[in-house]
């Protein structure tokens, strides 16, 4: 699917694209490119000679890969954007190209941070000048994504440790909470990478004196935005870690519980099994042998000395 924009009195304006012809008669300066057929790729060659890249090129995480410039002054920038749904996040790759003032972005997916810029540039007159304010822009709806996305990661995490720091906790709350921290803590990393891969793109435009006065300022804001977000994805790491050290150390504390019990009832049936033992031996004198109250006597002294036991440990509490 292609999508053109051009600029009418300062708003982006979409332009329907059902042919080269509705792509060649326009005057755009962004046509976004989605999951694209080879019919379509054959288009944006005919209007614009551009060679969209391949899908395999976009797997690529070198530098010289993601971000460079072609002999014809093409600029070439390889993105990761973050596309958090409710049931899993990931990241899709986005590839852009500045080629004769217009900017070509090619992706897999729709992603949230195009529609909400389509939607502020369409709306806002001036919130975009040229093909180049379109991909600062685009850097910096994906910075407010990210930090709108790593708030909900806090929320998620207020909850958990709720129930985490609760008085008890059982196995099965402490798996459900296990999933729900492994779950934030993808979400937390692939938005570090994002940034960072946003950090790494920004600061290519910078150094390529491409960008206006104007421009450059916007992009060191972006920067700034960048290491703030940074500062969060620390905090909220170091956060997940002791969420998941504490539900560790309560899982430890259950398991120990069942093992105490074991331990306990073995220090308790030693003395029975001694008395047992000895009241077993196959020797011909033994003084309760013919005591006509040896077999209940030795009964009532292996029950005391269960009882015995039983009794210190609940005193001590270490039946809790």
């Amino acid at each position: 699917m292609i999508n053109a924009f051009e600029l009418t009195q300062g708003h982006l304006q979409q332009v329907l694209v059902d042919s080269p012809a509705d792509l060649a008669k326009g005057q755009p300066i962004w046509v976004d490119v989605t999951d694209p057929t080879e019919e379509e790729r054959g288009w944006v060659l005919e209007v614009f000679g551009l060679a969209l890249p391949a899908p395999e090129s976009l797997k690529d995480i070198e530098a010289s890969a993601r971000f460079y410039e072609e002999e014809n002054g093409e600029i070439h920038i390889h993105s990761d954007f973050l596309l958090d749904r409710d049931d899993e996040s990931t990241s899709v790759t986005v590839a852009f190209v500045l080629h004769r003032e217009v900017l070509f972005s090619l992706h897999a997916e729709d992603l949230p941070v195009f529609r909400l810029l389509r939607l502020r540039a369409r709306n806002q007159a001036g919130y975009v000048r040229d093909h180049k304010d379109v991909l600062l822009d685009l850097y910096a709806t994906d910075a407010e994504y990210s930090a709108g996305a790593l708030e909900g990661i806090y929320a998620e995490l207020e909850k958990v440790s709720s129930r985490v720091l609760a008085t008890k906790i059982s196995d099965e709350d402490a798996a459900s909470v296990l999933a729900a921290i492994a779950h934030e803590e993808d979400l937390n990393g692939r938005i570090r990478r994002n940034v960072m891969d946003t950090r790494r793109a920004v600061s290519f435009l910078v150094r390529s004196r491409l960008l206006g006065e104007s421009q450059l300022e916007d992009a060191r804001q972006i920067l700034r935005d960048i290491e703030s977000l940074d500062g969060h994805t620390s905090f909220l790491f170091d956060k997940i870690n002791f969420l998941m050290d504490a539900t560790v150390g309560f899982i430890n504390i259950n398991q120990n519980k069942v093992v105490k019990i074991f331990s306990v009832a073995s220090v308790a049936l030693l003395p029975p099994t001694l008395i047992a033992s000895i009241y077993g031996m196959n020797f011909r004198h033994l003084p309760e042998l013919d005591w006509t109250f040896g077999y209940p006597f030795a009964l009532g002294v292996m029950g005391l000395s269960v009882i015995a036991p039983f009794w210190y440990f609940r005193r001590k509490g270490w039946l809790k």
